[in-house]
């Protein structure tokens, strides 16, 4: 598979599984997806709406978001998807949205917060407790990170859902404050809650590999601070956290959500270069911590990630060599400092 452009990369990371469709004729009530419009929303919104067809059922989508680019309100009502502006830091209006039975909660802040820490810890924290307060009949599928963990050897294997959170510096900390918020709404109110903890997604248009591609392609450094990483598919992500609907719990339970291999940032870069026919130089020393998560549990759940690691290279260096567009937003998968 070769993918040539935004309108063909947006179905296939939108395309819903099998399992999802099956879900999607189980499941009770309308979706509502708060901070639809960020980089995962949209191609997410539109895999439930397509689920939700194929699957025969009147359930609607719904996308919330302030939505400050015009274009992403207009892409979402184009797919089906009806929306909602509206600010999560005001909580008169959060208070206006309508009750959904099945919430995907994927607003938050993360970079930028060196220097604004004091709105990082609003986006992260307050907003979370007043659609946790609303949504108090819901389940909720709650957007995090493997952040709220500590960085540890490459030895170790990945940091589990038993393992204690250990956030380093002030964005992770605030998302581990997210999680707590929700932890406590889950079980104040008896709210099903899963804690969906993300490393990293891939969209050709932003991610680690895009960041290490387009390093090789225009001849500049690749940070090799951090030597390796977990990496997964959108599309896969996405599924999965449609289908974890299905799993969550009071008290709110954990999952680690990557693709199965501990990939070396090393690595990439040489299969990069060799087919870019570029010579490879890399800047800062490698550390022998990294933020690394095991995702064993969710392969029990969902299975395997369908988008292997050598697809998403091969589809990635198309990508960049052709031009492919740059959301402009890096994941900065090097920082391994806690600063945004």
């Amino acid at each position: 598979m070769i993918i040539e452009n935004e309108a063909q990369l947006d179905d296939v990371l939108s395309v819903p599984c099998p399992e999802l469709v099956a879900m999607m004729k189980r499941l009770d009530g309308d979706i509502m997806v708060l901070g639809i419009a960020g980089k995962m929303g949209l191609t997410l919104g539109r895999m439930a709406v397509n689920a939700v067809k194929e699957a025969g059922v009147p359930n609607k989508v719904i996308g919330v978001s302030r939505f400050s680019e015009p274009d992403s309100e207009r892409k979402l009502n184009e797919w089906g998807i009806e929306t909602i502006k509206c600010n999560l830091l005001d909580q008169n209006s959060v208070n206006k949205l309508p009750k959904a039975k099945n919430v995907i909660y994927m607003a938050g802040r993360k970079f930028g917060t060196d220097g604004a820490e004091d709105l990082t810890w609003a986006m992260n924290v307050t907003a979370p407790a007043y659609v946790a307060s609303h949504f108090k009949e819901s389940r909720i599928v709650v957007f995090s990170t493997g952040c709220v963990y500590p960085l540890i050897p490459l030895k170790c294997g990945g940091c589990t859902e038993v393992d204690s959170p250990v956030p380093v510096g002030e964005y992770a900390q605030s998302c581990l404050g997210r999680e707590r918020v929700f932890s406590y709404f889950a079980k104040a109110n008896r709210t099903p809650v899963l804690l969906f903890r993300l490393n990293y997604a891939i969209d050709l248009r932003y991610g680690v590999l895009h960041d290490i591609g387009s390093s090789v392609w225009q001849g500049t450094p690749v940070p090799a601070s951090v030597g390796h990483f977990n990496i997964i598919w959108q599309g896969d992500a996405n599924n999965r956290a449609l289908l974890s609907l299905e799993h969550c719990e009071s008290p709110a339970v954990p999952l680690n959500i990557t693709g199965p291999e501990t990939v070396s940032t090393t690595f990439i870069a040489e299969y990069f270069a060799k087919i870019m026919g570029k010579t490879v130089t890399y800047s800062g020393e490698s550390a022998d911590v990294a933020y690394l998560n095991n995702a064993a549990k969710s392969f029990r759940l969902f299975g395997y990630p369908t988008v292997s690691l050598s697809e998403m290279m091969d589809l990635q260096a198309h990508w960049i060599m052709e031009g492919g567009k740059s959301l402009g937003k890096p994941t900065h998968f090097e920082v391994n400092n806690g600063k945004y």
